[in-house]
């Protein structure tokens, strides 16, 4: 067991954790879910000993041994095979069986593992590091995002290695679907707070959702409160008779503590511009083929047409020509035979994949953005920046001093800006953190265009996919269908019949878990209704005969200082007890509206604790 308790963390003005804490038990499997620059690292970092909280404590048993992935390169061995054994605890070191398999799984060949480290790709080379990690005999395994330069085999195999895998672990990943098919146990890093619940992402967002709504509604209610009591009050401070009252109040407001308002967390919000086009096919392809090689073609005789609202998503290993493809299709590449037809309306965006090296240094996000479309205004660039995260004087950074993932968030903008109706995206959720990957999902779902999209998340290809162009086995077939269809007509080769029963059988159990949930729902509703529409009834109604009450008193008030000039004393005598009586009423609606009250917001707590549990009917 591992507990963190009372943490804090910061760096310079900017606090990552305050008095934070959780407990991680034998046997979890823990996704660890933030915005990017959040502090998710960095809390590997702290557990790891790399770095020492401000305060608190993290306690960590003895002989207690981790495996944490570093994104630092260090090979010292000539052969993949062999500095993959490094990672081989002392009483392994001869289980060569078991580095092999790791490497198979993450996508190496038997040539590929006699080759020197140095000779492999950036990608292949972090799945090296991986692999190290991987066949390493330790209790707990921390993960900062390893499927990063991962194929869609690569990570299904990664998911069944670490489901199977004994002990601990602690993952980070912006792929939702992957860290839901893995983790028994979730947590976020909520308002510089650590969150955990047993369940998956869906769980842990939903619960956040709707403790902001209580928060949120309770906030306004204890707002509500303290203006009527602060009125009060400044009304009846003078009064003598209502002395008790009054002191009662203030004592109240004294040990009500102030509820601040939530500061409203950054995502990406946005949406792709349209643009109107004919209703023929974007593109037809017919009988293409490519290769760098003429002997050795990536894809031949390829055929396909797109229509003005297709969803089509390339799959496929890394390597087997998927954006070489993309790349084909815009014309950056040229075909070897075939024919490529574009309708004359459409206009494309093209996302592409490392193409951050095309923005200039010397600009600012804003500039990148405006020449993006020459039609383009200022103020319309502005909101763009602010959709992608760069709000205020934001905009105005130079791209030289970007990160990775802000310069791929300034070229999804210029994506944004430029009016079209055919996007062409190559794995466009690379380096967006999971909010981000949603709203991401929303704004493909809304386009009034056609999609053609190269990714390895399977919550998009689950979330978007009409038809496939899957990239296996040395040859590239169109599947038309979605990708579940195609998991269950053709699979991966790495699942039998019985895992898709099962599978099947999960999702039947999700809907009536769904259909529960919504009866419950809606039960929930008509019993809350019930208990408090009487109560809600009675505090409008004491309230407005106050209100009624104190436009009379304040008219009799006039009418008293009329009578007065006069020298009237038989009209002064009737108003004084007109006025004695309607504070009298007041008084006591006043004491009523207190009961009233008080009991409709205990019953109302008492609802609102428990629509906690909307986010599972079984809590």
């Amino acid at each position: 067991m591992i507990i963190v308790e009372d943490i804090s963390k910061s760096y310079g003005i900017q606090e990552l954790f305050k008095h934070a804490g959780f407990r991680l038990n034998a046997g979890e499997k823990l996704g660890l879910v933030g915005r990017n620059g959040d502090g998710k690292t960095t809390l590997l970092r702290l557990l790891v000993g790399e770095e020492e909280p401000d305060s608190g404590t993290i306690t960590i048993p003895k002989g207690y041994t981790y495996g944490y992935m570093r994104q630092d390169l260090n090979f010292i061995e000539n052969t993949v095979l062999k500095e993959g054994c490094r990672g081989l605890s002392d009483r392994e070191s001869n289980h060569i069986w078991k580095v092999e398999k790791v490497l198979a799984g993450l996508g190496f060949s038997i040539s590929d593992t006699e080759k020197h480290p140095s000779e492999l790709s950036g990608g292949f080379q972090i799945r090296l590091n991986l692999a190290k990690i991987l066949v390493h005999d330790v209790d707990l395994l921390l993960l900062d995002e390893p499927d990063n330069y991962l194929d869609i085999t690569s990570i299904r195999w990664l998911t069944r290695y670490l489901n199977a895998r004994n002990g601990e672990l602690i993952l980070i990943t912006h792929n939702r679907g992957f860290m839901d098919d893995v983790v028994t146990h979730t947590m976020g890093i909520y308002r510089k707070g650590l969150r955990k619940i047993k369940g998956d992402t869906g769980k842990l967002y939903s619960q956040f959702a709707v403790e902001e709504e209580v928060y949120e509604k309770t906030r306004l209610n204890d707002e509500k409160k303290r203006k009527k009591a602060e009125i009060f009050i400044r009304r009846f401070r003078a009064k003598a008779r209502l002395g008790g009252l009054v002191q009662s109040r203030i004592k109240a407001i004294e040990k009500q503590k102030k509820l601040e308002k939530l500061e409203k967390a950054k995502d990406l919000d946005f949406s792709f511009t349209p643009r109107e086009f004919n209703g023929k096919p974007v593109m037809e392809v017919r009988e293409i083929s490519f290769g760098y090689n003429p002997d050795e073609l990536l894809f031949s005789d390829l055929s396909f047409s797109i229509g003005p609202y297709d969803r089509v998503c390339v799959v496929g290993k890394n390597g087997k020509g998927k954006t070489t493809l993309l790349k084909v299709l815009t014309g950056k590449l040229d075909f070897l035979s075939g024919e490529v037809k574009n309708n004359g309306t459409v206009k494309t965006a093209y996302y592409e994949q490392g193409n951050i090296n095309n923005l200039e240094d010397d600009r600012t996000v804003l500039e990148e953005i405006m020449i993006a479309d020459p039609d383009i205004d200022r103020q319309k660039a502005r909101n763009i920046s602010g959709m992608m995260m760069f709000e205020g004087d934001a905009a105005l950074k130079k791209i030289m001093v970007l990160s990775g993932g802000e310069k791929s968030r300034v070229m999804l903008g210029k994506v944004i800006a430029t009016p079209v109706n055919f996007l062409l995206l190559d794995e466009p959720t690379n380096h967006l953190d999971m909010e981000s990957c949603d709203a991401l999902l929303e704004a493909i779902n809304a386009f009034r265009g056609a999609v053609l999209m190269v990714t390895h998340n399977e919550m998009l290809l689950h979330g978007l996919a009409e038809r496939l162009i899957v990239f296996r086995d040395g040859e590239v077939r169109v599947f038309e269908g979605s990708y579940q269809s195609f998991l269950e007509m053709k699979g991966w080769g790495d699942e039998k019949i019985g895992n898709v029963n099962k599978k099947r059988e999960k999702r039947g159990n999700k809907r009536k878990e769904r259909k529960e949930q919504r009866q419950w729902r809606s039960q929930f509703v008509r019993e809350r209704a019930k208990a408090l529409n009487p109560l809600k009834e009675r505090v409008a109604k004491l309230e407005k005969k106050i209100v009624e009450a104190e436009g009379e008193l304040k008219q009799l008030h006039k009418a008293i200082v009329a009578a007065s000039e006069n020298g009237d004393g038989a009209r002064i005598a009737e108003l004084s007890r007109g006025i004695r009586y309607r504070e009298e009423v007041i008084e006591v609606c006043f004491k009523r509206l207190e009961a009233a009250s008080g009991e409709y917001d205990k019953q109302k707590g008492i609802y609102e604790k428990r629509s906690i549990g909307l986010a599972n009917p079984h809590d």
